[in-house]
């Protein structure tokens, strides 16, 4: 919703060269959100789910950080200032959703890491030993 509202304000500005930003990040938040609210995540395991949110928010932080600084330093206007104000909100929004989503990446590898051959090779060697 911050992506779009950021999106209408830079479309009302001086700053219209900024739009695409927001409105891209709106599109691909929006895809995600149906991807996970339809369960896509576990239909295509092959695709990294956590990977990629990871990837968006961190992305979308710096992008947004550095349009607003931008937008508020550069055009005088009330719609890039609102915009450039909105920016360093949603700033503040994907970083603290960049910390969460980091936290899931982190579970999701350490998940995978654990089903893979190499870690059930060495389980397999300690039990071997234990009855020996």
């Amino acid at each position: 919703v911050l992506s779009f509202v950021i999106f209408i304000c830079y479309i009302a500005s001086l700053a219209a060269s900024f739009m695409m930003a927001p409105l891209l990040e709106f599109l691909l938040a929006l895809f995600l959100f149906f991807a996970y609210a339809s369960k896509l995540n576990e239909k295509f395991k092959g695709a990294h789910w956590p990977l990629a949110d990871f990837l968006r928010c961190v992305t979308a932080a710096i992008i947004y950080f550095a349009i607003s600084i931008a937008a508020v330093s550069k055009y005088n206007d009330g719609a890039s200032k609102a915009a450039g104000v909105f920016g360093f909100a949603a700033t503040i929004v994907f970083a603290v959703d960049f910390y969460i989503t980091f936290n899931d990446l982190v579970a999701f590898l350490k998940q995978g890491s654990s089903d893979s051959p190499e870690g059930r090779k060495t389980e397999d060697e300690d039990s071997d030993s234990d009855s020996d």
